[in-house]
């Protein structure tokens, strides 16, 4: 018997339920465009919140936010409440938290380059293993000199810093080549031609923003607008591999819970993995098989149960599939898979089901109480008490405006990082003072005079410091026509200003708008 009131998901003869002790084994929601794989989605989802578990979403078709409002009004649902037998059916929203990289449909989320990391970085980028190392020379620089990595201009900069002076680092930390150092830029400016700019910043998203319940202990369903994101697949798959990792690292160990801490639903997943690279597979299947422990379980919503990797499909343990279409040899081939990754059920043609199974309608198996899958049972998924399709762009601002985060993310902040002080060490420092230009009419600057004259006997000597630089030397024979000498101090300080204003001055600056190196092969 679950300790918390498991979660109705299917009906026929029978009711069938989720049982929360077995939601971190995670699941599968599958099924071909319009076979009911969203209105599964969003029955887990309430589910979930309404025993008090937080839920985390990635809504990639916008047709999600309607979890915020009651359902009603909506002839297919009530016809589905009334052939189900659902008496006691009452429409109900839930308490819904809009998230969006890019800030335009929720709460901006944002995360610091150091908080990043340089191996999830160079996985991200794709970097070979030299070039690698040369990011981890970086953020170890920056560690060393005291500067905070917290944008990619951030980055960038130290990028250029660290490459101008590979010569003096390298005993310390290592080579830097020029080449490694291209490479890197440009995979920058691929992320920010994406949008990652928005991404890389302050205020970071505190994982437990994401973990919060209501007042009445409901949890709070977070819903990441991923439609725009998803044309951007570098960004949201750095968004996926930092989210996930976070999580994994900050999260305690939890053992056996009764329902989970949070949930993780990730809507169209085969375009996650979709000619993803290879560091992503890894760190998915990584989650997949130990984060469970840490009380947290992902749902994968696909179109095919095939989208899956294998070793990531393994970890699967409850499955929800609705119908698959089998017009191609290739396709029969996935009907046939599908069907083999269910406990049998010599009642039932499993294979043959998944091609008749109506809109709403799936094949279930969950775990049961022992951890071991159900036999698969045909039925009709239960409608959602919460509104089904998105709703109005000013209801999705009322939502975001009456959330208690509301404010916070939406400041960005900008503090003193590596850009800023890279910038100040360019720069002549402010007690050098500017070089006194002559007038036309008056050659060199006066001064009170002296006492006495200065002599030749007196005069002192090329960069002493008592050297009159307002009096000119008489002019004659063997004399500098003139010229005022000027000290070895001044001239040496000038050359310094000089070179950093022209070299790293320049170089920096190139750095910043991505071109320094960028023309450069690996």
């Amino acid at each position: 018997m679950s300790k918390v009131e498991p979660i109705l998901v299917g009906r026929n003869a029978q009711e069938f339920f989720l049982l929360p002790e077995m939601a971190n084994r995670h699941g599968l929601i599958a099924g071909a465009t319009g076979t009911g794989k969203t209105v599964t989605l969003q029955r887990l989802a309430e589910g979930f919140s309404r025993i008090g578990v937080p839920v985390f979403m990635a809504d990639v078709k916008s047709d999600l936010s309607g979890l915020s409002q009651a359902g009603g009004g909506n002839p297919k649902v009530a016809e589905r409440v009334q052939k189900l037998g659902l008496t006691d059916f009452s429409y109900a929203g839930c308490p819904v938290a809009f998230w969006d990289v890019f800030g335009e449909q929720g709460h901006p989320v944002r995360t610091t380059v150091s908080e990043m990391g340089p191996l999830l970085l160079s996985r991200l980028l794709n970097l070979n293993d030299t070039q690698s190392g040369v990011l981890s020379i970086v953020f170890k620089v920056a560690d060393d000199q005291g500067m905070l990595l917290l944008d990619l201009k951030d980055l960038r900069a130290m990028l250029t810093h660290v490459a101008d002076n590979a010569k003096d680092l390298k005993t310390t930390y290592g080579n830097v080549s020029a080449a490694s150092v291209g490479a890197i830029q440009r995979g920058l400016l691929t992320l920010e031609e994406q949008g990652a700019e928005r991404f890389f910043g302050e205020p970071a998203l505190n994982l437990d923003d994401l973990m919060q319940t209501d007042a009445r202990g409901a949890g709070v369903i977070n819903i990441l607008a991923a439609d725009k994101l998803l044309q951007s697949p570098q960004l949201y798959t750095t968004f996926l591999l930092w989210l996930l990792a976070e999580l994994f690292e900050q999260l305690p160990e939890a053992g056996d819970l009764d329902k989970p801490k949070l949930v993780f639903f990730f809507d169209e997943a085969h375009l996650l993995f979709d000619d993803a690279p290879k560091a992503l597979l890894d760190k998915v299947e990584q989650v997949a098989r130990l984060i469970r422990s840490k009380g947290v379980g992902i749902y994968f919503i696909s179109q095919n149960p095939l989208d899956i990797p294998e070793d990531v499909l393994g970890q699967l343990g409850n499955r929800v599939q609705h119908a698959l279409r089998a017009f191609t040899p290739k396709d029969q081939k996935a009907v046939r898979s599908a069907a083999q990754t269910f406990r049998v059920n010599p009642e039932l043609n499993v294979e043959a089901a998944i091609t008749e199974l109506a809109v709403g309608e799936a094949l279930i198996s969950f775990l049961d109480a022992n951890g071991t899958p159900g036999i698969v049972e045909r039925a009709f998924i239960v409608p959602p008490h919460s509104k089904v399709g998105p709703i109005q762009p000013a209801e999705r601002q009322q939502v975001i405006q009456s959330s208690l985060i509301f404010g916070h993310y939406e400041k960005i902040v900008d503090r003193e990082s590596a850009y800023e002080l890279l910038q100040k060490r360019a720069e002549p420092p402010p007690s050098v003072a500017p070089t006194i230009q002559p007038r036309a009419d008056q050659p060199y600057p006066t001064r009170a005079p002296r006492p006495s004259p200065p002599t030749e006997s007196n005069w002192p000597q090329s960069g002493s410091a008592g050297y009159p630089t307002a009096t000119p030397r008489p002019s004659g024979p063997g004399s500098r026509g003139g010229r005022q000498p000027e000290s070895l101090g001044n001239a040496m300080m000038k050359s310094v200003v000089r070179a950093a204003g022209s070299s790293i001055g320049r170089q920096l600056f190139r750095g910043v708008l991505g071109s320094l190196l960028g023309g450069r092969g690996k």
